[in-house]
């Protein structure tokens, strides 16, 4: 997820628990997954670099796909993704190395 909705929901945990709400794990996510593929895709063309990946079989134990079920951080934080597009999170993450090339000083 977007870094900014991560900080969206800590801000909206910390509210929910202030009014009372009760500790609990709650997941985060976009509804929908993207394979290793899809997100090498998106880096190169959003960033127009070559990325070189290297293309192996499924390593034993792998499951074949995690996708978070975001309900319960719908449902106790009235919270969901507003930036849920791989390219849109890639985009931000690239612009602000752009901007910061040597991180955070």
């Amino acid at each position: 997820i977007h870094v900014s909705d991560l900080s969206r929901a800590h801000i909206a945990a910390l509210d929910y628990l202030l009014k009372g709400g009760e500790s609990t794990l709650v997941n985060l996510g976009n509804g929908s997954g993207y394979s290793v593929n899809e997100v090498v895709e998106a880096a190169r063309s959003v960033t127009g670099k070559e990325i070189k990946a290297v293309v192996a079989p499924r390593r034993e134990g792998d499951p074949t796909s995690l996708i978070a079920d975001a309900g319960k951080a719908r449902e106790l934080l009235n919270w969901a993704p507003n930036h849920p597009k791989i390219d849109e999170i890639i985009e931000s993450a690239w612009n602000w190395l752009r901007g910061n090339p040597d991180g955070y000083k």
